[in-house]
Order: C-alpha cells, then sequence, then structure tokens
C-alpha cells in the first residue's frame, strides 16, 4: 500500500510549505552539480505519477535503497505540470514521470531547465473503446478523445495515422495537430488533459490514453487496446530528471543506478506483462 502524499494543482500552494524544502546543490556549488555531505545525508524527493512511476519508485524504496544507502521519498502528483515546477523551484530533488519530448516542449513554454538523467520504461500509447470490439468498426461520424498536451496529442495522431484511422499532412511527425488531419475519414475529436481522457471513454466512442493512466483506469493495453504503440524505436521512453545542475548529486546517481537495475528490470516485467516495457539507459540527445 502506498502512504505517499497526492497532490493537485489546488494544493500547489500547500505543497512549497509543507515539503519545505531547498534546491539542490544549496549546500555546494550548484554548476558542479555535487551534492555536499550534508546534502547527500538528506532524503531525496521525487515527483511521481502514481502508476507506474510511484510504484517503480516505492518498490525501490522498500527493496533496494536501504542496502544503497538511499533515503528515498516519493511524492505523488496527478497532473503532468506540478512536477515539473516543484523540480524547478526546488521544492523537490528531481521527477519521474515524462518523456524526451514533453520535456524539451515543457522547458521551451515554461523557461524551465529541466534535463533527463536516466531512461527507466516505455508506455506504450494505445487507442481503447467501450463501445467497438475492432478498428474497423470506428465508422464516420463517430468521436475519438485525444490528449491536449502538444506532444500527447500529436503521438495519438501518428497512431491513428498509423492505424489507417485517418490521413495526416506529410512530414508532420510527432508535432501534429488536429489541423494537420487531411482526411478524419467522417470522424470528430475530442481534445482532454491526459489524466482525465480514462474518464471520458464512456461517453466517446474511442480514446487514446496514455499507459500509465489507462493503467490506473483497471486497462490492460496488452489486451485490451485495439491499437497499440510499437516499443522498437520509441522515442517516448520515460526518465527520471533533475533541475539542471543537480545531475551529479550524490543521491540522484545513486537512484539511477537503482532504476536500471535487474531487479527493477524484472519488477517491471512481472508487474505489467508488457503494458509496460523496461527502457534502460542513456536519454534521447536533444
Amino acid at each position: 500500500m502506498r502512504k505517499n502524499i497526492k497532490l493537485t494543482a489546488a494544493a500547489a500552494a500547500t505543497v512549497a510549505l509543507a515539503l519545505g524544502l531547498t534546491a539542490c546543490g544549496t549546500d555546494s556549488d550548484p554548476a558542479s552539480g555535487k551534492a555536499s555531505d550534508a546534502d547527500a545525508s538528506k532524503a531525496l524527493v521525487v515527483a511521481a505519477s502514481p502508476t507506474p512511476h510511484a510504484d517503480i519508485l516505492n518498490y525501490v524504496k522498500k527493496n533496494l535503497a536501504d542496502k544503497a544507502g538511499l533515503k528515498l521519498e516519493v511524492k505523488e502528483f496527478t497532473d503532468y505540470v506540478l512536477p515539473n515546477t516543484a523540480t524547478e523551484n526546488g521544492q523537490v530533488d528531481a521527477n519521474f514521470f515524462q518523456h524526451k519530448p514533453y520535456l524539451d516542449d515543457f522547458n521551451e513554454k515554461n523557461g524551465t531547465h529541466i534535463v533527463p538523467v536516466v531512461d527507466v520504461h516505455l508506455e506504450p500509447l494505445g487507442l481503447y473503446s467501450k463501445k467497438v470490439k475492432d478498428l474497423k468498426d470506428l465508422k464516420a461520424g463517430q468521436t475519438v478523445a485525444v490528449p491536449n498536451d502538444t506532444t500527447n496529442e500529436g503521438r495519438a495522431l501518428q497512431l491513428l495515422a498509423e492505424n489507417g484511422l485517418i490521413t495526416l499532412k506529410d512530414g508532420v511527425g510527432t508535432n501534429a495537430k488536429l489541423s494537420d488531419i487531411t482526411d478524419k475519414k467522417g470522424l470528430e475529436f475530442k481534445e482532454l488533459e491526459a489524466a482525465t481522457v480514462p474518464r471520458a471513454l464512456n461517453d466517446v466512442d474511442a480514446a487514446v490514453i496514455n499507459g500509465n493512466y489507462a493503467i490506473e483506469a483497471g486497462l490492460k493495453p496488452g489486451q485490451d487496446s485495439l491499437a497499440l504503440e510499437k516499443a522498437e524505436g520509441n522515442p517516448y521512453a520515460n526518465f527520471l530528471a533533475v533541475k539542471e545542475g543537480n545531475e551529479k548529486d550524490a543521491r540522484v546517481q545513486k537512484l539511477v543506478k537503482l532504476l536500471n537495475s535487474d531487479e527493477v528490470k524484472k519488477y517491471i516485467e512481472d508487474t505489467y506483462q508488457g503494458s509496460i516495457v523496461p527502457a534502460f539507459g542513456a536519454p534521447a540527445a536533444s
């Protein structure tokens, strides 16, 4: 069972006071990214989406962290904004919830300085429906819900295009928008915040849902999806991230090794049965 604090946008102001934390590097040269001895003895506070990110971190905390000499604290966030702003502001030390295309877009739009440290897993994006059993059953006039943030919407539209449900302009790639659809095949689209898409599944004919939110909603991506992203060559691995300059924090480096350990690989494979897959290694370059 999880004993972590679930944080929402409404609680953002409380978070800053409750955590009472300073940014990594306060007691050392921020540019060096090297934590002092005092910092190294403190708990590493990581912001994470509940599933699977917080679950993976909690496995590490319970089974691996003590032996590695790491004090780990997990704070659960239920959106895609606060983990980065909290990391930028020093309210938490790191976060684990996102992929590179999303982070690049977030940094550019918000002037933040968050950097990836190590890849951990991939959550395949999937198309789900409570009303049709097969892709061919999606007809003109029916509605498909998609995430409304820039990177996940483009990713969702690519999934639909790859499965013949829409046609996109040549070359739009993962930055595709609804305006880039050249042939909707009669489908209608409803843009929603990614976390709310599963709750809309009964109200639309189909929905493209992020892997972590699908699992939280009781869906099994490997079994329940009408279409699922392929893992091979996928740029959307989820990673541990920190504010630039804190990559070499001794606590962060301990967590890096644990997150890419054989034990975590086995935990992901056994727990998620292909719905979440290990994707260890260095993050993709910008």
